[in-house]
């Protein structure tokens, strides 16, 4: 399956936000001006183009109206736009994973289109699901189709910091104390059920997921390039479990629900273990290097974002701090806490993904709103009305999308 048909089928079972919010009397104040776009202008003079130069060109709207960059709107330290071949090579790069991906998994579309973002944005991913679908198969055949180091932790109470980024061991020969990387140091890091460990493990990953990098022992030590954190937490049984802090939610690129298979996926997974399909010791046939996804990585930090595109996206984060005066006060009064700027950053680098996997170098809103949900899901956070209403985070997002006029 190809990375269009990815982007398409993400796109299909992502349903579209409201057109509008409709409020019950007593009616909704005016809403207050949004911020101003961030400029992306330096203030130095500018600069005529000869009469005699090129006009600039318009990329295809695809039906968003969003224009494509020209000379006088492009920041002077812009990064190159991606060239045709670098496009055709992103393509075969995404068809290699996707085919080797659908070798051994079954249907989880959303699931495969959320860890390629995450990995061509160079961030992490949190899942949530019951026990059995699949998210350490789906985790371990990423790593095996890159060839890449894979290592997995299973979280428990007992579980230590220093058994997650390592530990210095005393080394009675040579009278000597020597370090012992742990299990943080490799390209794909799968922590599961997360919300099992203690506080203390779980922020012994916040260093690892934002720098980088591990301490030990007063020594810095780089986490290897690529790096990609999948943790999993299970949203049943909760007795016995430590939940998120924000800081840490925050780290997290997207946040994905994994649902459960439909009845025809669930008679082929039967069918592919008889057939030893699913066999653990059978690997990926068609492989890609950590050199192409670095490649892959850079194709897609320099795919284009509008202006409008990126105002968008920061009036977007912005009501869902100030969501009373856009979506009315009883939607509005169950938002304890709105985005913070990492919800910008996600949205900026998950749509430039997203939109490099639909083959296209440039951004369109309907990216943006694909994204709602992964993006925010765990960054907007409701209060305890909320949860006794039994109103989902999501529910507010669509109203935030609904309530903010689309470029």
């Amino acid at each position: 399956m190809s990375q269009n048909n990815d982007a398409a089928a993400f796109t299909a079972q992502t349903p579209p936000p409201p057109a509008g919010i409709v409020t019950p009397p007593p009616a909704m104040p005016p809403a207050p001006p949004m911020p101003p776009a961030p400029s992306l202008r330096r203030e130095q003079p500018v600069v005529q183009a000869p009469a005699a130069s090129a006009p600039p060109v318009t990329a295809p709207s695809a039906g968003s109206g969003t224009a494509a960059p020209t000379a006088q709107e492009a920041p002077a330290d812009a990064k190159p736009a991606p060239t045709e071949a670098e496009m055709a090579r992103a393509r075969q790069i995404l068809d290699t994973v996707s085919q080797a991906y659908s070798a051994r998994m079954v249907g989880q579309e959303r699931l495969r289109t959320s860890l390629l973002l995450a990995l061509m944005a160079g961030g992490h991913i949190l899942l949530e699901s019951v026990p059995g679908l699949a998210k350490t198969t789906a985790a371990s055949t990423l790593a095996d189709t890159v060839k890449a180091d894979f290592k997995r932790i299973q979280c428990t109470p007992d579980l230590l910091p220093s058994d997650i980024t390592g530990t210095q061991i005393y080394d009675a020969a040579s009278g000597t104390f020597r370090t012992v990387l742990g299990p943080v140091h490799a390209n794909f890091v799968l922590l599961d059920e997360i919300n099992r460990s203690s506080a203390k493990t779980q922020s012994a990953m916040l260093e690892a997921m934002q720098e980088r990098q591990t301490t030990i022992g007063g020594e810095i030590h780089r986490v290897p390039r690529p790096f990609l954190v999948i943790a999993t937490q299970n949203p049943i049984e909760q007795e016995g479990t430590y939940e998120l802090p924000e800081a840490q939610m925050d780290r997290f690129l997207l946040k994905e629900i994994v649902e459960y298979p439909s009845p025809a996926d669930e008679l082929e997974v039967l069918a592919r273990i008889d057939s030893g399909a699913l066999d653990p010791d059978r690997h990926a046939s068609t492989t890609i290097s950590l050199a192409d996804v670095e490649q892959l990585q850079d194709i897609s930090s320099r795919v284009y974002v509008d202006p409008a595109i990126r105002n968008y996206i920061v009036s977007l984060v912005y009501v869902t701090r100030n969501p009373v005066p856009y979506i009315g006060e009883t939607l509005g009064g169950y938002i304890k806490y709105g985005s913070s700027p990492r919800g910008s950053i996600a949205f900026l680098q998950a749509s430039r993904a997203l939109a490099l996997l639909a083959g296209r170098s440039y951004v369109i809103p309907e990216d943006v709103r694909n994204l709602r949900h992964l993006v925010l899901r765990h960054r907007v956070l409701l209060t305890f009305e909320a949860e006794a209403e039994n109103v989902r985070s999501e529910d507010v997002i669509d109203a935030v999308f609904g309530a903010v006029p689309t470029p």
